[in-house]
């Protein structure tokens, strides 16, 4: 199912432009006016990530991103947050109010693309993380079988590869951590995807959790 990305700023041909690259990239983004639009919105939609305009009327973002912070659900939910302004002052308010990561306008497309699908991809595997730790004492693991059914017969390195792929690393900080160039490791992942018929990094990092493979 596509993740949901709810785009908040007053301005509406930059509401709509990040809307409709979203959209192209996949995604399912929602567009709010405002803060106290965004607050209904994210209720309704329960989004996995929010991009922010900081000023706005009626509620500005550094309201919007307290309201949210002070609500348990959302106290992890990644904000990205746009600001023509890049005073010292400001970034700190924001960041004291909660911000991941700040943009500033005018917005470069390609680079926010990034930083959210970074944002995400951490996200989801914290959640995926924290579900396996909280269920991991209940049962034992079963041997590690492929979709197929069929035995996994990975190597101790591919094991190691693995589990630092589900701490979030990339390909360089995991050879930095194994010693091993970032080529090795690219083909290491190119192996563990073939191995368990995923597609990318994401579902190769919940199949290793929900197959206790995230730790060596």
């Amino acid at each position: 199912m596509p993740l949901t990305i709810l785009v908040v700023d007053d301005d509406p041909a930059l509401r709509m432009a990040l809307v409709g690259y979203f959209e192209l990239e996949g995604y399912v983004a929602i567009a709010a006016m405002n803060g106290r639009d965004a607050l209904l919105k994210v209720d309704r939609h329960q989004p996995q990530l929010v991009v922010t305009d900081a000023l706005m009327p009626e509620m500005d973002g550094f309201e919007l991103i307290r309201r949210l912070r002070q609500q348990p659900q959302y106290r992890l939910l990644p904000v990205v947050f746009l600001t023509a302004r890049a005073e010292l002052d400001n970034r700190i308010r924001g960041y004291k109010a909660g911000v991941d990561v700040y943009v500033q306008k005018p917005v470069a497309l390609t680079e926010l693309g990034a930083i959210v699908r970074n944002l995400l991809d951490r996200a989801i595997l914290t959640r995926l993380s924290q579900s396996t730790t909280a269920g991991e004492a209940e049962v034992s693991l079963p041997p590690v079988l492929s979709p197929e059914g069929a035995a996994l017969d990975l190597t101790k390195r591919e094991r190691e590869t693995l589990a630092l792929l589900v701490e979030g690393l990339s390909n360089g900080e995991i050879g930095d951590r194994l010693f091993l160039s970032s080529r090795t490791i690219e083909k290491y992942v190119s192996r563990l995807l073939d191995k368990t018929h995923t597609r990318n990094r994401i579902e190769l990092a919940r199949f290793a959790i929900e197959h206790g493979l995230d730790h060596v």
